[in-house]
Formats: structure tokens, C-alpha cells, sequence
């Protein structure tokens, strides 16, 4: 099982910024495709943008796209989220998960595909 330990989360302004960082336990990271999901107060987990594990291919959600670039350095079993241009509805809890097939397998979408998940960090947008 790989432990998923996010942070970077906070408070900062709409058109702000924000990079967040997910920390895996194990070498074994590098062999998997990684994804950021996002909750908000009320709402089910979404979907904001998976990397492939050799990080050449990405995908996001039509939410994000062009306003995030995940990103990942496998000598440093990190996986990251750079969120520019936030908006108030980025609020949330954002979470790093791992995938349990490859990145041609399952919707990168589905919760359900992922197997690891870290306890979260916390993202607010003020208005």
C-alpha cells in the first residue's frame, strides 16, 4: 500500500495561486499513474487531473484545464498540482490517489479506478 501525504493547501484570493505536493512512501510511485480528485462542502469527490506515471501524458477536468498543470518527479516520489487563476468554486479538500491500472484503463475520472488516497489538504478560494 503506498501512503499519499499532501500539502500546500490554504487561504488565498480568487486569480490567486497555489502549487500543492503529494509525497508517496515508496519507490514503487514511479510505476503508477497518479491523480488529483477535489471535494467540496456538500458535494461528491471530483475529478481535477491525472499523469501518466512516466509523466508524459496528462489529463484534466474541462474545470481546471488550462488553468492547472499537474506535474510529477518520480526521483522524488512527488506528485504536484499547480492551480493558477483559482476561482471560488476551487474550494475544497484536494486529495492525491494512486491508480490501480494504466493509463489506458478505466476513466482517469472514476474514484473507484484508484486505490490509495491520502487524508487531504485543504484549498480556499476567497471571493
Amino acid at each position: 500500500q503506498l501512503q499519499l501525504v499532501e500539502s500546500g493547501g490554504g487561504l488565498v484570493q480568487a486569480g490567486g495561486s497555489l502549487r500543492l505536493s503529494c509525497a508517496a512512501s515508496e519507490r514503487s510511485f514511479s510505476a503508477y499513474v497518479m491523480a488529483w480528485f477535489r471535494q467540496a462542502p456538500g458535494k461528491e469527490r471530483e475529478f481535477v487531473a491525472a499523469i501518466r506515471a512516466s509523466g508524459s501524458s496528462d489529463y484534466y477536468a474541462d474545470a481546471v484545464k488550462g488553468r492547472s498543470t499537474i506535474s510529477r518527479d518520480n526521483d522524488k516520489n512527488t506528485v504536484y498540482l499547480q492551480m493558477n487563476s483559482l476561482k471560488p468554486e476551487d474550494t475544497g479538500v484536494y486529495y492525491c490517489a494512486r491508480k490501480m491500472t494504466g493509463w489506458y484503463n478505466r476513466e482517469h475520472s472514476d474514484a473507484s479506478a484508484y486505490g490509495d488516497w491520502g487524508q487531504g489538504t485543504q484549498v480556499t478560494v476567497s471571493s
